[in-house]
């Protein structure tokens, strides 16, 4: 039997990406899906965010030209991911098995084991369905005829017979290619590939027609450019722009690969419909005293669920917040929560903000109930969440708490490497990098590692020395001033000095504990995804890594109570690039997934009629 031509060269030349078109041949079906880790899923929130390429196969198919053609096409691609970085960021490959009752999800968790050792950074998703009827949903919806028959040659077991296809299939869930037999080939579906995302960015840059406005952002910042050419952002929005609800519940049962379970207290694990509650008022701008400002608007999805753009935050009608907006990624986890470890519950903590003067500003706790009990989309909504129960100040608390235990985000390049043994997944820089972390820069110290999962912080209070002032120089006679993002204008202190107030000294802990060794402690942060979190420290007062980790080598900010483990480290610049490199490694592979269920969410209308 003659190998089909995915397992060597093309016969044909293929043609120059761009040179053809791929239109839309239908929507692509969604469906229930148990993952290799066997947690209950639907097929698109297996697709992400990205361009997906969908097999049907099943593990013990014998077929060189079947499902072992698929396997191998599949592993090139995968491999290539280590080299392309433009196809590791935007292909997933998914193999669902129609054979559920044999394919369980221990088989397509070894199944998938196989071909780690392919060498990238990409992803391949391994998942199968309950035998319920599922999966006869699904194989009807992508006409896959599949027949089974008894085996007759001794084997135990059914055989089953069907026509290969695999699909192309766009970030919209639209379907642009199918491929048989003769047509699978990585050459090709790279061609292809760069074809669709030629044809993306060139609509994404096609102006609006006269007379037509551009569309309003959504509740994420869903900008289609930015007004200066040369300014460089970190935000996802111009990676994300499409909204997608996510299984968020599942995040909570089932944290991504890196994270251990969340440690609740038993029957107080989040519904579904707590999540969504939460995620709600998440995104409400209602919830503020004069209806402009929302908890996303300093913790926004697509800047890490931080602020990149302000070193510190800025509440009720431009009032200023001394500290920076921290990540709310994995804050299930932190048994500290502000900066200054002031609260240690997430149901408490969001009444800070919602009552501090300079941020949401509302009067009382009963204002807010108040207005919640009358707003018309909220009708009903706490009664159906909490068993019947209204809302109130632990209602309130209980669902912020519930969406922000959703937002784990981990699966990271390192996570493959170090817990899912891909060796891989990383580069030697990443991989000197984490050796350096562990020995002798000392990170590991505070931002701890376990054997099977890392939180990468300790979530202890230590003064670093961040936020206070070398001695000596004295001020500057100009001021760099920030107008918008990108844009600044040097304007005399002097000036400064006359129209503004003084800057607040902030002694950390010490303002919660008034013990005096407490002074400039604050709580290690955690380091997952902080390559999407800048600006760093406390005060925002150092913009990029590699400056952080500059800080840390010259031994901070010397100071009677800093803390003994922070000398200097003599690192050379490689060392600390290699460090950079590691840090970088740790962004989680779901993110883009939070950012486009955050842009799904529902946003508080602020003309919304209600009595207060």
């Amino acid at each position: 039997m003659p190998l089909a031509p995915g397992y060597g060269e093309l016969g044909y030349t293929l043609p120059a990406p761009g040179s053809y078109a791929l239109p839309p041949l239908g929507p692509a079906a969604d469906g229930r899906v148990l993952d290799s880790r066997g947690n209950e899923t639907t097929l698109h929130a297996l697709f992400g965010e990205r361009y997906v390429l969908l097999s049907f196969m099943y593990t013990h198919c014998s077929d060189a030209n079947g499902c072992p053609l698929t396997a191998h096409v599949f592993y090139q691609l995968k491999r290539a991911m280590g080299t392309d970085k433009v196809l590791a960021e935007n292909l997933r490959l998914v193999s669902l098995s129609f054979d559920p009752e044999r394919d369980t999800p221990a088989v397509m968790r070894r199944y998938g084991n196989g071909f780690r050792h392919a060498g990238d950074s990409g992803e391949w998703r391994f998942a199968t369905t309950r035998p319920d009827g599922a999966l006869e949903s699904i194989l009807d919806a992508y006409s896959q005829n599949v027949q089974r028959a008894l085996a007759i040659d001794g084997t135990p077991g059914t055989r089953f017979f069907h026509v290969l296809r695999v699909f192309l299939i766009d970030p919209e869930r639209q379907i642009r290619n199918i491929y048989s037999v003769d047509f699978l080939h990585a050459g090709l579906i790279r061609r292809d590939l760069q074809t669709l995302m030629m044809a993306a960015g060139e609509a994404q840059r096609t102006p609006a027609p006269a007379g037509f406005d551009a569309p309003p952002p959504g509740p994420g910042d869903n900008r289609s450019d930015y007004a200066s050419a040369d300014y460089e952002t970190r935000s996802r929005a111009l990676q994300v722009r499409e909204g997608r609800a996510a299984d968020l519940s599942a995040l909570v049962r089932e944290p991504p690969l890196g994270l251990p379970a969340l440690d609740l207290p038993q029957g107080t694990m989040p519904s579904a419909e707590q999540i969504a509650l939460g995620r709600k008022l998440f995104f409400d701008r209602r919830l503020s005293l004069n209806e402009t400002i929302s908890c996303a608007m300093c913790h926004i999805p697509e800047q890490g669920f931080s602020n990149n753009e302000m070193a510190t935050a800025v509440g009720m009608e431009g009032r200023s917040v001394r500290r920076n907006a921290p990540t709310l990624l994995n804050i299930g986890y932190a048994p500290r929560l502000f900066h200054d470890g002031r609260e240690d519950r997430l149901s408490q903590q969001i009444w800070s903000p919602l009552l501090a003067a300079n941020e949401m500003a509302n009067p009382s706790v009963g204002h807010i109930i108040n207005k919640l009990e009358v707003l018309p989309d909220y009708h009903g909504l706490f009664q159906q969440a909490f068993a019947g129960r209204p809302p109130g100040m632990q209602t309130v608390g209980d669902a912020l708490a519930a969406y922000q235990l959703s937002l784990n985000a981990a699966d990271s390049s390192f996570d493959r490497w170090y817990f899912g043994e891909d060796e891989g997944a990383v580069t030697p820089a990443v991989k000197r990098g984490f050796e350096l972390f562990n020995g002798r820069a000392g990170c590991s110290a505070c931002h701890t590692i376990g054997r099977s999962h890392a939180l990468f912080s300790d979530y202890s209070m230590h003064n670093t020395g961040a936020g206070l002032e070398p001695g000596g120089g004295g001020q500057p006679a100009t001021r760099s001033v920030q107008l918008a993002p990108g844009v600044f204008v040097e304007v005399e202190q002097a000036l400064i000095d006359a129209v503004g107030a003084t800057k607040p000294a902030d002694l950390g802990r010490y303002e919660i504990t008034r013990d005096p060794a407490d002074r400039w402690k604050f709580r290690t942060p955690t380091l997952r995804n902080v390559a999407l979190t800048a600006p760093y420290m406390h005060d925002g007062s150092i913009g990029t890594l590699r400056e952080v980790i500059g800080f840390y080598n010259r031994g901070g900010v010397a100071n009677p109570l800093q803390d003994s483990r922070i000398q200097p480290l003599g690192l050379t610049e490689t060392e600390q690039e290699a460090l950079v490199a590691f840090l970088e490694s740790l962004t989680g592979s779901n993110v883009n997934e939070l950012i486009a269920d955050a842009l799904a969410a529902p946003v508080g209308d602020p003309h919304t009629g209600h009595t207060p």
